[in-house]
């Protein structure tokens, strides 16, 4: 009974712990040739959005996004600390276009819906990007210390004019791997293991009761046997001297 409580336990804290399409555009291992942008100026703006506008725009034609997390092919961002990655950005549209700035979001892999953090929103200053040219843009993020560890989405959209109307392009929409700062085992890791020894003990104790079992079944049938020889003997001596064990031998005689 108690083995079959614990068992119910684990799995409800698998169900707890147990973590959560992503269209990526981003490639990490490919080295982008760009120029620089012209009077890149940088500026960083904390965690508003309001600089950019309430409204969120379409993509101008002809614009294509390309962004690398350098160094980090895993795309793993430890909490609480500043994470770099670099958006690329080539203008094969009509008109030169003015980069106002990056901004990203974090959200849980099964609903974008459901928005977990505004990140950082950093602004660019005089950074225009001609036709036919291509750009590199800098942008850091930190995710908040507190966020637990485990696999995220992180959507971020380059935001850029062209004859002062407002476009904004995705540059990045897939995972990322959160873990914790300072430490070799997280949360996760350490549940894990532990998990792990508590499934190790079970099957122990499972096949301890079963050798005992086995054990018991086989000292029972040896009991029997040898109790039926002692119950044969015994009577043999009891009925040594009287009227059965005469006739017995009488019988035996003839």
């Amino acid at each position: 009974m108690e083995i079959r409580v614990f068992i119910s336990l684990l799995l409800g804290l698998l169900l707890v712990f147990s973590p959560a399409l992503r269209v990526v555009r981003c490639q990490d291992d490919v080295a982008v040739n760009v120029a620089e942008a012209e009077g890149g100026d940088l500026g960083i703006v904390g965690d508003d959005l309001q600089d950019f506008g309430d409204g969120y725009f379409s993509a101008a034609p002809g614009i294509e996004t390309v962004c690398v997390f350098p160094k980090n092919a895993a795309k793993l961002v430890t909490a609480g600390e500043e994470t770099d990655l670099l958006v690329g950005l080539q203008n094969e549209g009509e008109a030169t276009l003015n980069v106002i700035g990056i901004r990203a979001t974090l959200h849980y892999p099964f609903d974008h819906r459901m928005l977990i953090q505004n990140l950082t929103v950093q602004e660019f200053y005089n950074a225009s990007v001609p036709v036919s040219t291509q750009a590199t843009f800098p942008y850091m993020f930190a995710v908040s210390k507190f966020l637990q560890p485990g696999s995220f989405d992180l959507v971020g959209t380059i935001v850029y004019e062209i004859d002062q109307q407002p476009y904004q392009s995705t540059f990045y929409n897939g995972s990322i791997e959160v873990v914790e700062a300072g430490g070799f085992l997280s949360v996760e890791s350490v549940f894990l293991v532990t998990l792990g020894a508590a499934l190790v003990g079970i099957f122990g104790l499972w096949a301890y009761g079963q050798i005992q079992h086995f054990s018991k079944k086989t000292k029972k049938a040896t009991k029997v046997e040898v109790g039926t020889g002692t119950v044969d003997a015994n009577m043999d001596e009891w009925l040594q001297g009287t009227a059965y064990s005469q006739s017995s031998k009488s019988k035996k005689k003839k």
